[in-house]
């Protein structure tokens, strides 16, 4: 019997990514070959890698066309080398590269909807662009093999925008671990034993509640912020930190190896996701944040949005609140941080979510599929 290959593309920098990260070691586990492709232009001390992982680093100036041209044609390259049984989409920006390719080497094409692409937040402002992205996905998401979401609700939302049925619930869970070495952040920052530990991982972009928690930090004078993560709008909210004179109470750490991320996230007290209700896909929005704060058995506090909402409640790992009320926001966060019994209640509650709610169960479906899609 011959040995499976698989290849997965991502715009992004895979090293960073718990989705493709998981995937690509269970497929491995599984007996696949793996062959994986990215991108990173986030993080100015990254060099481009080769190997199992190829990863490759671009400059994104001005003029974003270029960026997009440099990045197409190290896309085809590679996978116009290539040769394998499946080949992953991880986005929408992957998904025509890797379907035309594919289909020309008579392989199988799985189109991960990490988001609703279609309807993204970011791109609310740019009407044409998203028009355009929308009209990709509309085309081209009915051509592949099956396609995943993140969560029920984008499931059911993608069969009826799109009028199809191969479609697939995988959530972004993380794998089943106990931090090994937790980052003490009072010795890190010099902070005394009182000061409570405000947490965000994650992309650094608008509507992910990070405007939000840095306005209210003010009005909180026991707390820090730490954030984990980088992105394209750092800047913006480092001058935003400056601008509300809380300099002292703000700390970036930047993009944190996946591999490392637990040992982090378990050192603070509170995990937040804080999604604004700014798009469709923040609507329906159910972040692998929330997931790795309950496997660092991390009390949550969350937007009232209905999938995260969903599985708060029903695991009762944290609050979830009202943003759009921004004044309640420091009242919630300073009453919860001062509850230690809730606290730790949310905690030993994390700990039992998490034994349930992670990615070796939820690999069992795909695992499942994949042995369909092979007949």
């Amino acid at each position: 019997m011959n040995k499976k290959s698989v290849t997965i593309a991502f715009l992004g920098n895979p090293h960073f990514d718990t989705r493709v990260n998981n995937l690509a070691a269970s497929l491995k586990k599984d007996g696949y070959d793996i062959n994986v492709i990215g991108f990173d232009w986030r993080n100015p001390d990254f060099k481009t890698e080769s190997g199992e992982v190829k990863v490759y680093k671009l400059h994104k100036g001005k003029f974003s066309l270029l960026f997009y041209l440099k990045y197409a044609v190290l896309l085809k390259l590679f996978l116009f080398r290539s040769k394998s049984d499946i080949y992953f989409a991880e986005d929408i920006y992957t998904l025509p590269f890797v379907y035309i390719y594919a289909r020309i080497k008579k392989a199988k094409v799985i189109y991960n909807s990490r988001e609703l692409f279609g309807f993204l937040a970011g791109l609310r402002k740019k009407k044409l662009v998203q028009s355009l992205i929308s009209c990709i996905e509309q085309y081209f998401i009915k051509k592949v093999d099956l396609v995943l979401t993140t969560g029920e609700m984008d499931t059911e939302f993608i069969k009826t925008q799109y009028k199809i049925t191969n479609v697939l619930t995988i959530r972004n869970l993380p794998v089943l671990q106990q931090p090994k070495s937790v980052v003490d952040f009072r010795e890190m920052f010099n902070l005394s034993s009182e000061i409570k530990i405000l947490f965000y991982q994650g992309v650094l972009f608008d509507g992910r509640g990070l405007e939000i928690t840095i306005k209210s930090l003010r009005d909180i004078p026991n707390a820090v912020f730490v954030i984990c993560g980088s992105g394209e709008q750092k800047q913006k909210f480092v001058d935003l930190v400056k601008y509300h004179n809380v300099e002292d109470k703000v700390f970036f750490l930047g993009a944190i190896d996946q591999a490392e991320l637990i040992n982090y996230t378990a050192g603070a007290d509170l995990g937040l996701s804080l999604i604004e209700n700014i798009s469709i896909s923040y609507y329906y929005a159910l972040p692998n944040k929330m997931f790795e704060y309950m496997m660092a058995s991390l009390p949550l506090v969350v937007s009232d949005l209905p999938q995260m909402r969903n599985i708060v409640d029903k695991y009762e790992t944290g609050e979830v609140i009202d943003i759009e009320n921004k004044n309640s926001i420091s009242v919630e966060l300073k009453k919860l941080l001062g509850d230690k019994e809730q606290l730790d209640k949310y905690r030993t509650n994390c700990k039992t979510a998490a034994a349930e709610l992670n990615w070796q169960k939820e690999y069992e479906k795909l695992k499942d599929a994949l042995t369909g899609l092979e007949k």
